[in-house]
């Protein structure tokens, strides 16, 4: 789709190709944008020539890359880069790796543009590259939503362009159904472009009994890439800058594109009149109309842009004042063509052949954001794109179904029109976070986090790395229940509820695991929850706020460990008659042992709770031995010995 890259019309026509050429006349064909004819010439001179100049070359891999015969183009692009490295300019650089993506040399088309952004160092190209090339690769590997049919209304010409008028489509075509047919346009040997209207099957989106659009409207140059408000009342469309029947040209002898606004009225285009933004020195065309008639997005080569054409937006008033131009910007804009605009439900579909793709023009979304920018364009991937030009993408307003336009191989022409449909996204986000020890703080590695559904089914599962991170990605609106876990630790268990927005990230879920060796304490080959001692009122056996606080360690590990099971064993000290000591410390080990199960345990993971008295001293301080207060405290106490983990 080469033609329509610089939205104009050159003035001179074909009128066929001598045999014998040479770089002179080359030249002059090129220099009349006659690329069908240049290439040849090109082709053929360049074979008597040892030593050609950059712009030589130049001027014949462009003849083929504009006429998309990439294969050839790359021929003397590569060239090009062998006689100047890495002083090709930005724009060759581009054309350099979009032919070798066209033929699908997607390696070296990779390697190369790491060079260019390198000796650019601009990190937010770089940045751009890396963030786009990940989500291209990611959808590679996913499956696509979109099923795409050529259409049987192609020709061997060029079609493309269809766009929704009323219940009928609309479309630009080359074929030639005209009285201008011995006309033909030189750029690509073909008929000049006319709008055609269809009749649409809903059942396949096929397209049938094709017609001129609105006759009155035609002119025996170039009309294409129509764009209608919601009543099918007002009309939008690119033609030639004519006055008095003859085209307008630049101080290059180009004729510019302009953007036509008309009233339909009675099957008729009434009173066509120029935007205010019209200029005879620079293209404005592709218009497309918000649903609301508020927006009216347009390409245009105006100066002041990012590339070699660039998008741009109109807002529109209620009596029709349109405000100044506003360039899209650097987000959506590049250094070489973005095309083709087409805004719906909130989000701008284009074409571009900036922004990284696989190959030439690709098809890209973004969303329309409420500070009154845009989000970074996303590839739609194939089959909607492919490694050749692929443009005019529309879609219903259901998001169903709709029509875009390629050249790829395949087709029955030049460029046709494919009808698509497409399935419901699914819908996932990414859940992320860390995994700490409880103790030190410090990250963890090669912590097992998986993910469930509510009917504890695997949903994700991953590990964390050497800086304790993870992240799993998981289905929109779900409550997800993720557990962490290594062995030796405890684990953690977190709920989050997704929610229905695609592609967002819920962060900073993390998880906190103990180290069972950091809960216990190991001697004699007997194994302890390690807590202090646990203090009870005098003569009784009720649980002190002080007691809870370290029966809340008991609680933790039994909670981490699920599969911990332990016998509680009190003792006092040697004051008091030894039976009375005996029923106290059994009182409190039951107290002790209630308090656990009141608190979610399993009774079971309790084996005993008994009362030994002053039976098991840890010390010399029997009935009848003097001991400090210290001494004693020593002997009141209770164990919760791990008898299995």
């Amino acid at each position: 789709m080469k033609k329509l890259y610089i939205l104009s019309l050159l003035l001179s026509f074909t009128f066929g190709f001598a045999q014998k050429t040479n770089l002179k006349k080359a030249d002059a064909l090129f220099k009349n944008y006659s690329y069908v004819d240049a290439s040849k010439a090109y082709e053929e001179c360049l074979q008597n020539i040892e030593n050609p100049s950059a712009q030589t070359i130049k001027n014949a891999a462009d003849s083929y890359y504009f006429i998309s015969d990439a294969r050839n183009a790359l021929k003397w692009y590569k060239r090009l880069y062998e006689v100047q490295g890495n002083n090709l300019t930005d724009i060759y650089y581009l054309r350099y790796i979009q032919s070798m993506k066209a033929v699908m040399d997607y390696d070296d088309a990779d390697k190369i543009t790491k060079e260019y952004l390198n000796k650019k160092g601009d990190q937010k190209e770089i940045s751009h590259y890396v963030t786009q090339k990940k989500q291209l690769d990611s959808l590679r590997k996913a499956k696509s939503l979109y099923s795409i049919k050529n259409l049987d209304i192609n020709t061997s010409k060029s079609d493309f362009g269809a766009t929704f008028y009323q219940d009928r489509i609309v479309f630009t075509s080359a074929r030639d159904t005209t009285n201008f047919g011995d006309k033909l346009y030189n750029w690509n040997n073909q008929p000049f472009l006319n709008l055609y209207i269809a009749e649409r099957n809903p059942a396949d989106g096929s397209l049938f009994n094709d017609n001129l659009f609105m006759p009155n409207v035609m002119t025996k140059y170039h009309e294409a890439t129509a764009s209608f408000d919601a009543s099918g009342k007002t009309i939008y469309y690119s033609s030639n800058i004519i006055k008095k029947k003859k085209l307008v040209i630049d101080q290059n002898k180009v004729n510019n594109f302009q953007i036509l606004k008309g009233s339909i009225v009675n099957g008729k285009v009434e009173n066509p009149q120029k935007v205010f933004f019209d200029n005879d020195d620079y293209s404005v065309g592709h218009p497309s109309l918000s649903d609301d008639g508020q927006l009216l997005f347009f390409a245009s080569d105006m100066p002041g842009g990012y590339g070699e054409t660039d998008l741009y937006v109109v807002k529109i008033a209620d009596d029709g004042t349109m405000s100044s131009p506003q360039n899209l910007g650097p987000k959506i804009n590049t250094i070489g063509n973005d095309l083709f605009p087409f805004f719906r439900n909130g989000i701008l579909y284009f074409s571009s052949d900036g922004h990284y793709g696989l190959g030439d023009l690709d098809v890209y979304q973004s969303k329309f954001l409420a500070d009154g920018t845009f989000s970074t364009p996303i590839n739609l991937g194939a089959p909607i794109n492919s490694n050749k030009d692929d443009f005019t993408f529309v879609i219903d307003k259901t998001g169903a179904y709709g029509y875009v336009s390629s050249n790829r191989a395949g087709g029955k022409g030049d460029d046709d029109i494919y009808s698509f449909v497409k399935g419901e996204p699914v819908c996932n986000q990414n859940i992320s976070g860390k995994a700490f020890d409880h103790k030190s703080k410090l990250p963890i590695t090669d912590v097992t986090i998986v993910a469930y559904n509510s009917y504890n089914e695997i949903l994700a599962e991953t590990k964390t790395n050497y800086e304790g991170k993870y992240a799993v990605t998981v289905p929109c609106n779900k409550a997800v229940r993720l557990v962490a876990s290594k062995t030796n630790y405890s684990n953690d268990e977190k709920t989050v509820e997704t929610t229905k927005e695609n592609e967002a990230e819920i962060t900073d879920v993390n998880f906190e695991l103990s180290n069972y060796d950091d809960l216990v304490v190991k001697k004699k080959g007997v194994e302890k929850v390690d807590v202090n001692p646990i203090y009870f009122d005098y003569n009784k056996f009720d649980i002190t706020p002080s007691a809870v606080d370290e029966l809340a360690k008991v609680v933790f590990i039994m909670r981490k460990f699920p599969n911990i099971r332990i016998k509680i064993e009190s003792h006092t000290d040697s004051r008091g008659k030894d039976a009375y000591n005996l029923k106290l410390s059994d009182n409190r080990a039951k107290s002790t042992r209630d308090y656990i199960v009141a608190q979610g345990i399993d009774p079971s993971r309790i084996e005993s709770a008994i009362g030994y008295g002053e039976t098991r001293l840890v010390n010399k301080c029997k009935n009848g031995v003097k001991c400090t207060e210290e001494e004693h405290l020593l002997n009141r106490r209770s164990d919760f010995i791990i008898i299995q983990k």
